[in-house]
């Protein structure tokens, strides 16, 4: 029975449930030092492998020697592209339906890219191989620049399919083109362009950046050649997803594939895919029969894994005098690097691009993609943010204020004349989505009111007057931005990888004395999902969450789930959990009636248990329906208290956020002070405030460091010059901004409990705010548009390009 001393409102805060400030759990064992790491295993015999990396960004492969490798103390085996071919591993797939080298076979597409394999006792002779493998290149043509791939005499970079027209998302024109992807209604844009009474056209480029996670992806696979079975250990945000990748790429049962991803430090998309270290790890504990461990250094991660980004906008608006906006039309000129490897939904060859409607009432936009390859690093990773969102955030955002800027009009007033009005939900956007819900204008509202933004609308304005007259060297930016993010990447009509429907799972199981197991498909790399995922059970059943052990990332004990990337952790996982507590609950009413004698629909649920309607007296626990499961259910019903639920959503979910960035530049050094950074999301039902702040403030940073510096840039030769954390911007708490947080809460009204999700959004809309805050400051200096990152170097090119530096 319930403790009857206890008031309703101390009997919900004992369960710790949604709303609960709860501390993280996960953090006991990691800030003592004992998280469980990758690299932390250590197995009888392990090997280790290591890379031979190409130094050129395009070059035919004239030979490999590995004679002196083989003679290094400690060196067992050397594989290359020959010795895959063998045992048909030469290629692998890839997520976007191309496929990859695992090898290099023939030739080499980008500097580090992985040649031959080699496999020693140890890290350090494995090392010391890699230097005495003698590769010869010749050197060939580089393709850089994206704007240069398509043209006549630019050189052919995959050969293999040079002479196939027909990719995986329809026709090529070009050897060096993968893809051409359009929506929208072209006729009907056109037609309201060709009407308009304003309109704006504008390049709008989003740098190559790259997730940089603090550990780095590596994986062990241990092969039992008397069982025929291989384990993988691994860095890996979709556990299953690798077990049917390696399943269809090794030709071995699925059910002999053991896929264990421990804790993770860090992901941010960067551990979605397959990397060819993984393949080539487990060929290499296949043929020796030992478990190999292949760990990648840091400038391996940033120069050879996934990027992100990389995206080429040219966004134009069309508009009436008074700022009514009628079209929107855009061109993407998408950069995929080597191998078209981005980590999208099949069927959405350039992600979730088509919300660059973002937040507004658009009558007609169309929208084209032109994916090419070039001589860099592959991938097109969903860094934070749901596959190409934060891209197209960026562009509707940079474009609404260069609208503004054109009609002379405050870029907060023409944000709120265009907005998606609360009745107009669900709302059907130009471009094909369906909006959940959305309250748009009382958000913004919120956040102009809290900066006193007129205020600083009137000393921006002062400012510039002092600067004018020479008495400041300092410029003031207000950057405003306001986004819908599209979450919850899941619904079967709309998203599957390699066919598979991008659902999620959760296994509840209660024991007798009314503790726990929970088990989901997806992957905490630090989101704090072992905190927040007991929560929504505690809530949903009764039971305290410090009772809910909650496990993920083994695939031989987690139900099938498509992983944790696209902040779909809440909004798909979140949901299947709710709907098999549901399940659990519904079975315990059952229970619970069969012993107070009554029928189910004479109970009520009451917090922690179910009481009988008009006699509060008569009340059966949680825990103590848990017991009666084991030993006293009513007869024909199966004893134990568990359900399993795959849940496909029937609809993505749409969190949204109003932020504001106050900036100021020194333009004679370029030198930039954030001097204050406010962020409001709404992200509907709020699980832990203290666990979505920390998800804010980090996605923040990350939004600070990509706006502010962050870019993998290559030389004309192909050459990485941002390949370590010396010359890529990677923030420390001495660079960071003061971050300050606020929400308001608007439902979804498909989800369970009425989540949307959150991780992800403060990196989709701070990129934006910082932008537009740079951008505003150089716009009374006749500026229109400045490319990030915006550097202080940059800052001072620009104010040298405007003529105002010192």
């Amino acid at each position: 029975m319930n403790d009857i001393t206890l008031t309703r409102e101390e009997r919900e805060a004992k369960l710790e449930g949604l709303g609960c400030r709860r501390k993280r759990v996960e953090d006991i064992r990691f800030t003592q030092g004992k998280g469980n790491y990758v690299d932390d295993l250590k197995l009888p015999g392990m090997l280790h492998g290591d890379f031979v990396r190409s130094p050129y960004a395009h070059a035919r492969i004239k030979s490999i020697n590995k004679d002196a490798a083989l003679k290094v103390p400690g060196v067992l085996a050397v594989l290359t592209a020959e010795d895959l071919k063998g045992v048909n591993l030469a290629w692998m797939p890839t997520l976007a339906g191309d496929v990859q080298m695992v090898l290099a076979d023939g030739k080499v597409l980008f500097q580090g890219q992985e040649v031959a394999f080699v496999v020693a006792t140890d890290r350090y002779a494995a090392d010391d191989g890699v230097v005495a493998v003698d590769v010869e290149y010749e050197a060939l043509p580089v393709l850089i620049d994206p704007f240069k791939a398509l043209e006549p005499d630019a050189p052919v970079l995959r050969e293999d399919i040079k002479d196939k027209m027909d990719g995986a998302h329809g026709p090529r024109r070009h050897p060096n083109h993968i893809f051409e992807w359009t929506v929208g209604d072209k006729e009907l844009t056109d037609a309201a362009f060709s009407k308009a009474e304003v309109a704006i056209k504008e390049l709008i480029s989003y740098q190559r950046v790259h997730p940089s996670p603090l550990e780095t992806c590596q994986c062990v696979c241990s092969f039992d050649k008397i069982k025929g079975e291989l384990t993988i250990w691994g860095t890996f945000q979709a556990p299953h997803v690798i077990r049917t990748v390696v399943a269809l790429i090794a030709k071995l049962p699925e059910q002999k594939i053991h896929v264990i991803s421990p804790d993770i430090g860090g992901g941010f998309g960067n551990k979605v895919g397959a990397y060819p270290g993984y393949i080539c790890a487990a060929v290499a504990s296949i043929v020796t029969g030992k478990p190999v461990k292949w760990v990648e250094d840091r400038i391996e991660n940033l120069t050879a894994t996934s990027f992100a980004r990389d995206y080429h906008m040219t966004a134009e608006i069309a508009a009436t005098k008074e700022g009514k906006v009628t079209a929107l039309r855009v061109h993407v000129l998408a950069d995929h690097g080597a191998f078209d490897a981005c980590a999208d939904p099949s069927k959405w060859p350039a992600g979730f691009f088509n919300i660059v409607t973002g937040s507004y009432d658009f009558p007609t936009a169309y929208v084209s993609v032109d994916g090419i390859y070039t001589n860099k690093a592959p991938g097109g990773v969903a860094y934070r943010c749901s596959f190409r969102v934060t891209e197209a955030a960026y562009c509707i955002e940079r474009a609404m204020d260069i609208l503004a800027q054109k009609l002379g009009m405050d870029p907060a007033e023409l944000r709120m004349k265009n907005f998606i009005k609360p009745e107009q939900f669900p709302y059907h956007s130009a471009l094909g989505w369906e909006y959940d819900s959305g309250d748009y204008q009382t958000a913004l509202n919120k956040a102009l009111e809290t900066v006193k933004y007129e205020d600083l609308r009137k000393e921006q304005a002062a400012k510039r007057e002092a600067f004018r007259r020479g008495e400041t060297r300092e410029i003031m930016g207000v950057g405003v931005c306001f986004f819908t993010e599209i979450v919850g990447a899941g619904p079967s009509k709309n998203c599957d990888i390699l066919g598979i429907a991008m659902f999620d799972s959760c296994e509840i199981r209660l024991h007798p004395t009314g503790a726990g197991i929970a088990r989901m498909g997806t992957k905490s790399q630090g989101q704090g999902h072992e905190t927040t995922y007991a929560q929504i059970i505690a809530s949903e059943i009764g039971i305290p969450a410090e009772d809910i052990t909650v496990e993920e990332g083994n695939t031989d004990t987690a139900p099938y789930g498509l992983g944790t990337y696209g902040s779909r952790s809440t909004p798909v996982a979140g949901a299947a959990i709710a709907t098999a507590a549901r399940k659990i609950k519904a079975k315990a009413q059952m229970i619970a009636a069969y012993r107070l004698e009554v029928h189910e629909d004479d109970l009520e649920w009451d917090v922690d248990g179910f009481r009988v309607k008009g006699l509060p007296e008569k009340f059966m626990s949680m825990k103590d329906i848990c017991w009666a499961a084991y030993n006293s259910v009513p007869p024909g019903m199966e004893p134990g208290l568990e359900a399993v639920s795959y849940y496909d959503p029937p609809n993505m979910t749409y969190p949204f956020g109003a932020y504001v960035c106050v900036m100021d530049i020194d333009v004679d050094t370029g030198v930039y002070k954030v001097r204050r950074f406010y962020a409001l999301d709404d992200c509907g039902t709020r699980i832990n405030p203290m666990i979505i702040e920390g998800q804010v403030h980090g996605g923040l940073t990350e939004a600070f460091a990509i706006a502010m510096g962050q870019e993998i840039r290559y030389d004309e030769t192909g050459n990485v010059l941002t390949g370590s954390f010396m010359d890529f911007f990677l923030p420390t708490a001495m660079e960071t901004p003061h971050w300050e947080t606020d929400y308001t809460v608007t439902p979804s009204p498909h989800h369970p409990i009425g989540a949307k999700g959150v991780g992800e959004s403060p990196n989709v809309g701070g990129v934006p705010a910082f932008s537009n805050a740079v951008n505003d400051a150089f716009s009374f200096l006749g500026s229109t548009h400045i490319q990030m990152p915006h550097d202080f170097w940059r800052n001072w090119q620009a104010a040298k390009r405007l003529g105002v530096t010192g």
